[in-house]
């Protein structure tokens, strides 16, 4: 049995070698010259499982009212003459109801602990190295109101079994010697020990590489522009090859793994998948000889950046920009990263080596993302997942292999079945 998996990113690529060792005939299609180059190329390096909590709560809505008009802000709502961006909107409100809001968190943890432990047995049975670290996340605060919060959320989160601390702020300068010259300011932190970092690109390209020589075939410059179908199934894949030459890829499934693009394909075969690009913005700096970056993955809740350590760089992550497909970098939103950063941990890093970065995450109004069956024949999805594709990948693409495969996944999840 063939499986064509649409998309090369860190969600396609872990479908593509499950499916593989499911036993599978598997191609993968990308437009890219090679795997991770678009929202997986540069993402924030964080396996967050303990921020699984939905951007859509009981106030969420008045923050972003809040932050509607300011440049810099950490969500930014561009309103557009786009009915899809205002459909998106309204389900958004809906998510936001407090019993919609507890049932989210639930699926989003179940996934992101099941999605973890996938990747340790991948990182211990292939070897694979990607500047990983295991030295938790912490996340900090510096108002009394805002940590408080985050105590009363931690407890909820342990429920679920993702252990997640309120700590003070003198142990976790005790974690991360780098915050120390944030003593006076800081007043308190959460810290989960379980959470991971490492760099998303790295490990789906040598994931790529391992499922290259294991057989799957990649078929990368191949421009996807149609999902052919009859009879209430799909049929191929209208594609532009290298060549630039019109084919069409056929199989006996079709995994759509197109993060933001993906209701571009589905639209056509009256299929709406509530997915809409999140533009979210990174900064990349090399360490070098500079002193007093940190190495815990850090998550700054005033701004909603984070700041992991990757090697010898120092990414800096944050924003979420809804604007449509827009791809350009606006300045204004990438020097907030790095000034901010900065403004925490001087000297750490060397300003003038930033790489300035943005992608589209793939967002659904709930955070919970898209797996599994579609109501048209042979096609199956695997999107949506926002700002924790890297968290949720591995097992969300072990998920997908089993469910293709006629087996029931082995973790607690609302599927997607229509």
């Amino acid at each position: 049995m063939k499986v064509v998996v649409l998309g090369a990113g860190i969600l396609g690529i872990c479908s593509a070698w499950f499916l593989r060792q499911a036993g599978f005939d598997v191609t993968v299609v990308d437009r890219q010259s090679e795997a991770a180059l678009e929202t997986s190329f540069a993402n924030g390096g964080q396996i967050s499982v303990s921020q699984s909590e939905p951007w859509a709560g009981p106030e969420a809505p008045y923050k972003v009212l809040k932050w509607l008009w300011r440049d810099d802000s950490p969500l930014l709502f561009r309103p557009r003459a786009d009915p899809r961006q205002w459909a998106w909107g309204l389900r958004f409100l809906h998510e936001c109801l407090p019993s919609k809001n507890e049932r989210n968190i639930i699926d989003m943890v179940n996934l992101g602990l099941y999605s973890r432990q996938t990747l340790r047995e991948l990182r211990a049975s292939t070897g694979i190295a990607y500047d990983e670290l295991s030295r938790g996340i912490l996340q900090i605060y510096f108002d009394q109101r805002s940590f408080d919060g985050a105590a009363q959320a931690s407890e909820l989160m342990r429920q679920y079994n993702c252990q997640r601390m309120a700590i003070s702020a003198e142990r976790a300068i005790e974690l991360e010697p780098a915050l120390g010259g944030l003593r006076e300011r800081l007043v308190g932190a959460v810290y989960a020990e379980d959470d991971e970092s490492g760099d998303a690109r790295q490990f789906t390209q040598k994931l790529a590489e391992l499922a290259a020589e294991r057989g799957v075939e990649f078929r990368f410059n191949t421009c996807i522009r149609a999902l052919e179908h009859a009879g209430g199934e799909v049929t191929g894949v209208l594609v532009r090859n290298s060549e630039g030459e019109t084919e069409i890829i056929k199989g006996d499934a079709y995994l759509l793994c197109l993060g933001s693009y993906s209701p571009l394909l589905t639209e056509p075969l009256g299929l709406y998948l509530p997915v809409y690009p999140a533009k979210g913005y990174s900064a990349t700096l090399t360490t070098n000889s500079h002193e007093g970056a940190p190495t815990v993955s850090i998550t700054d809740d005033a701004y909603k950046m984070v700041y992991t350590r990757l090697g010898d760089r120092i990414r800096i992550a944050g924003t979420a920009e809804l604007n449509g497909y827009n791809t350009e970098l606006n300045m204004v939103r990438c020097e907030a990263l790095t000034r901010r950063y900065f403004e925490l941990f001087p000297d750490s890093a060397d300003p003038n080596s930033v790489q300035y970065w943005t992608g589209l995450r793939p967002s659904t109004p709930s955070n919970v993302p898209l797996i599994g069956r579609t109501r048209i024949g042979k096609l199956f999805v695997n999107t949506g997942h926002g700002t924790l594709g890297w968290t949720e990948g591995p097992g969300s693409g072990r998920a997908v292999a089993d469910i293709i495969a006629g087996k029931t996944p082995e973790v607690k999840f609302n599927f997607q079945t229509g």
